[in-house]
C-alpha cells in the first residue's frame, strides 16, 4: 500500500510541477501576441487563450511524431522570443524544438532563434504590417464564424480588421438578435470574451472589436467610407451572386477595393484553395472566391497524394452534414431531394467538388467524380475519396508519409491527421484545418486506396477563408520555421 500511495503521489506531483510551468506560459503566450505581434502554436494548435491543461495537452499532442513535448524546453523557448524584441511572426514551437534538435547543442537556445528568426528580430515597433478593413456581408452560418475568427486575431490592430456587417433588417430588435446568435452558438458554444450592443449607433462591440452593423438590400448602396471605411474587402457569404458580374455590384461602393466569395464561383473566377494556389491571386484580381468546404477538405490530400504517388483517377463521396438550404420536414425546394427532411433523411444529392479540384489542381482535371449524401448531423462532415494510383503503396508506408505531411510538410496548416479507433465526428468541430486524415480507416490495395478525410464544414473552412483573406490583404506574418 505504501509503494502505490508514494507512485500515485509522485504522479501527481509531477502533473502540478507541469501544470505550474504551463500557467507560466500563459501570460508570456498573451505578451507576446498583443505586444510584438507574434502568435505562437504547437503543430498548428494555438496556444493563445488557451487553459493551462489545453497548453498541456497539446505538448502531448507532439507525440504522434515522435516523443512528447516537454514544458522545461518550451517555456524557455517563449521567454527567450520575448527578448528578441521581435515583429510580427507566426511561430511553432514545436517545429522549432525539433529543428534545434537536429542542429545539435552546440548554439545557445538565443544564437539558435536569433538565427532561426532573424528576418524578425528586433523588429518590434517598426509596423511593417499594414491593417486591412473587413465587412461581413451576409451574417449568417459562416459570417458569424469568420467574424468570431477575425475577432480573435485582431491582437494590436494590425492585420485584418473587422469593421463591420451588412445585413438586411429582418425585425424591431434585429441588432439584439444577432449579438446574440454571435454570443451562443448550438454547435461552436459560446463566444470567448464579452459582447456589447450599442443600439443607438447600431454597433456590436466584442473583445475591443467594434463592428458597425449596417442595413441594407443592395450591394451596390453601400457608402462605406461614412463608417470610416476604406479600401476593404467585402466577403460575401451569401452565396446569391456566383459570378463576377453580380459581385462586382460590391465594387460600386465607396471604400471597398476587392471581395471574397464564400462559395465556388461560375465562370472564370479564381477558386482559390488556400496553401494550393494562392499564388494565382493577383492585384487585378478584384474579385476572388474560396471555393467550397468540401473542395477546402479534399485539394490538400489530393495534393500530397498526388506529388508522392500519382493519381491515375478516383471517385469523391462526401458524407455531409446537413446545411441551411434543406427543409427541417418535408416542404417544396426547388433543388431535387432537398426537399425532404434534413433531420431525418439521408440524402442523396449532388456536389462539384470533384470537378472544381481541377480548378486548384489542374493536373487532376477530369480524373475524379463526386457524389454527396446530406446526413442528420449539424456539422463536421467527411469524404471518402476512392483513388487508383500510379504505383503501389503499403497502408503504413501511406500512413506515414501523410502523417509526417500534416506535421512538417507545406501544407501542415491545411493538413491533419489522427489515429485512433474512437474517433467520431464532433471530435472534430472547431478544428482549424481544411480536412484531417484518418488514418485508422486507411484501406491499400496495390495501387488501389480509399482514404476518410473528416472536416469541419463550417469552422475548418471559416479559417480557410481567412487565409485567403490574409493571403489577398498580404498581412500574413512570417511563418517560422520555414518549411
Amino acid at each position: 500500500m505504501t509503494t502505490q500511495r508514494t507512485a500515485a503521489d509522485e504522479h501527481l506531483a509531477e502533473w502540478a510541477d507541469r501544470q505550474a510551468k504551463a500557467e507560466a506560459m500563459i501570460p508570456v503566450v498573451g505578451r507576446l501576441y498583443r505586444e510584438f505581434g507574434v502568435v505562437t502554436s504547437i503543430h498548428g494548435r494555438t496556444l493563445l487563450g488557451q487553459s493551462s491543461t489545453d497548453i498541456l495537452k497539446a505538448h502531448r499532442f507532439a507525440r504522434r511524431v515522435d516523443i512528447e513535448l516537454n514544458v522545461d524546453d518550451t517555456l524557455p523557448m517563449l521567454e527567450a522570443l520575448t527578448a528578441l524584441d521581435p515583429g510580427p511572426a507566426s511561430v511553432d514551437i514545436a517545429r522549432l524544438h525539433r529543428r534545434r534538435l537536429e542542429a545539435g547543442a552546440d548554439q545557445s537556445l538565443e544564437d539558435f532563434l536569433r538565427a532561426e528568426l532573424a528576418d524578425v528580430v528586433g523588429k518590434h515597433g517598426g509596423d511593417d504590417m499594414p491593417s486591412t478593413d473587413v465587412v461581413l456581408y451576409g451574417f449568417g452560418r459562416i459570417g458569424r464564424l469568420l467574424a468570431r475568427i477575425l475577432i480573435e486575431h485582431a491582437g494590436t490592430g494590425h492585420g485584418l480588421r473587422l469593421r463591420a456587417i451588412v445585413v438586411r433588417r429582418g425585425a424591431d430588435n434585429d441588432l439584439s438578435k444577432r449579438a446574440s446568435l454571435l454570443r451562443r452558438d448550438s454547435v461552436h458554444g459560446s463566444f470567448d470574451g464579452t459582447i456589447t450592443v450599442d443600439e443607438e449607433a447600431s454597433t456590436i462591440l466584442a473583445n475591443g472589436t467594434l463592428i458597425q452593423v449596417i442595413y441594407s438590400d443592395d450591394p451596390s448602396s453601400v457608402d462605406y467610407t461614412q463608417y470610416g471605411i476604406q479600401d476593404a474587402i467585402v466577403v460575401d457569404n451569401t452565396g446569391k451572386w456566383r459570378d463576377k458580374e453580380g459581385l462586382s455590384q460590391h465594387l460600386q461602393c465607396p471604400g471597398v477595393s476587392r471581395v471574397l466569395l464564400t462559395a465556388p464561383g461560375k465562370g472564370g473566377l479564381p477558386n482559390i484553395v488556400s496553401g494550393i494556389n494562392d499564388e494565382m491571386i493577383g492585384d487585378d484580381d478584384k474579385v476572388v472566391t474560396a471555393a467550397s468546404c468540401t473542395t477546402n477538405a479534399i485539394v490538400p490530400a489530393l495534393k500530397v497524394i498526388n506529388d508522392e504517388y500519382g493519381i491515375v483517377g478516383g471517385h469523391i463521396e462526401t458524407v455531409h452534414a446537413f446545411t441551411n438550404d434543406q427543409n427541417l420536414i418535408d416542404n417544396f425546394h426547388k433543388g431535387e431531394r432537398r426537399g425532404r427532411s434534413a433531420a431525418l433523411n439521408m440524402v442523396l444529392t449532388e456536389t462539384g467538388a470533384a470537378k472544381a479540384v481541377s480548378k486548384a489542381l489542374p493536373e487532376l482535371e477530369g480524373k475524379l467524380t463526386g457524389n454527396s449524401v446530406r446526413v442528420p448531423t449539424p456539422d463536421v462532415s467527411m469524404a471518402i475519396l476512392n483513388l487508383t494510383l500510379e504505383q503501389a503503396v503499403e497502408r503504413d508506408t501511406l500512413n506515414d508519409f501523410l502523417r509526417e505531411a500534416s506535421l512538417y510538410g507545406d501544407l501542415h496548416k491545411q493538413l491533419d491527421y489522427i489515429d485512433s479507433p474512437e474517433v467520431v465526428s464532433t471530435d472534430f468541430v472547431g478544428n482549424r484545418h481544411a480536412g484531417i486524415v484518418d488514418g485508422r480507416a486507411t484501406i491499400t490495395a496495390g495501387d488501389r486506396v480509399v482514404m476518410y478525410v473528416w472536416y469541419d464544414n463550417e469552422f475548418g473552412y471559416s479559417c480557410q477563408v481567412v487565409r485567403v483573406l490574409e493571403e489577398m490583404a498580404k498581412v500574413h506574418p512570417p511563418v517560422f520555421p520555414a518549411v
